[in-house]
């Protein structure tokens, strides 16, 4: 497979995404996309569980603005809805995604790294959305993903100020779900979809699938489509054989955290 600006591995049952563009700070143009969306598919087929990380010193910078500036609106509506629509492959798919996140987490970044099921920031990373500050307004899916885990008055400020936050701050407003050690986030996000990747596919499959759509329903809406996915996932052969190996003893209990 000839690849520009992604490269893509397996290891065991994960597959690696890693955003490749370094000299531009793996700014996502058109043709980047389009990669992305090619290995997104792949992924699928080859993969329970999928990492998104970048090569060089940051994880994306955003969208890349030499490209966009020469675009018509019309095509910069085709341009987003088609972010929308790739980003969406990996946030309502098959897999579950997991973001390693380090040095730039910006723009477009940061609306790839929303669209993941889990991100893990190192000490080096830094979030922000500085489209205010360009004279444009976010367009690859942040006003809906970036603003649910932050909240609207967070990224109010961010989107008027140009505000950078660093790791520890994006941990405290869900940003992220892990921070760890600088040049660390590979492996625990690799670590993570690992243990992932060992969930019944059916539950993995809800989980990524039903959440998002319980969150936008009633308090009793989504109480009654609970009770139908409790039930239909409890009667899989899978869960079946899962649940009469903890009864039998032959599962491990869950134990008390070791970290944070």
């Amino acid at each position: 497979m000839d690849l520009k600006y992604l490269t893509y591995e397996l290891r065991g049952d994960v597959a690696l995404l890693g955003l490749n563009r370094p000299e531009k700070r793996n700014a996502i143009s058109d043709a980047f996309v389009e990669e992305l969306a090619m290995l997104v598919r792949k992924a699928e087929d080859e993969a329970k569980a999928a990492v998104i990380h970048g090569h060089g010193s940051h994880f994306c910078a955003g969208l890349d603005l030499a490209e966009h500036v020469k675009k018509t609106p019309f095509e910069g509506v085709h341009g987003s809805r088609r972010w929308h629509e790739v980003f969406g492959w990996i946030q309502k798919g098959k897999l579950p995604w997991f973001a390693a996140l380090h040095g730039a987490v910006v723009g477009g970044g940061l609306e790839l790294a929303s669209a993941v099921h889990v991100r893990v920031a190192d000490q080096s990373a830094f979030f922000a959305l500085p489209e205010g500050q360009r004279g444009i307004f976010v367009g690859g899916g942040a006003s809906v993903r970036s603003a649910r885990l932050m909240g609207l008055a967070r990224m109010t400020d961010m989107m008027l100020t140009g505000r950078s936050v660093d790791a520890d701050t994006a941990e405290r407003w869900n940003i992220v779900q892990y921070v760890v050690d600088e040049g660390a986030a590979l492996d625990k996000a690799v670590e993570l979809a690992g243990r992932a990747a060992t969930n019944a596919e059916i539950s993995n499959y809800a989980v990524i699938n039903a959440l998002p759509r319980i969150q936008d329903m009633s308090s009793d809406d989504g109480l009654f489509v609970e009770s139908f996915i409790a039930s239909f996932t409890a009667t899989s052969p899978e869960a079946e054989e899962r649940l009469n190996a903890f009864l039998n003893k032959k599962a491990g209990k869950v134990a008390r955290p070791t970290e944070g």
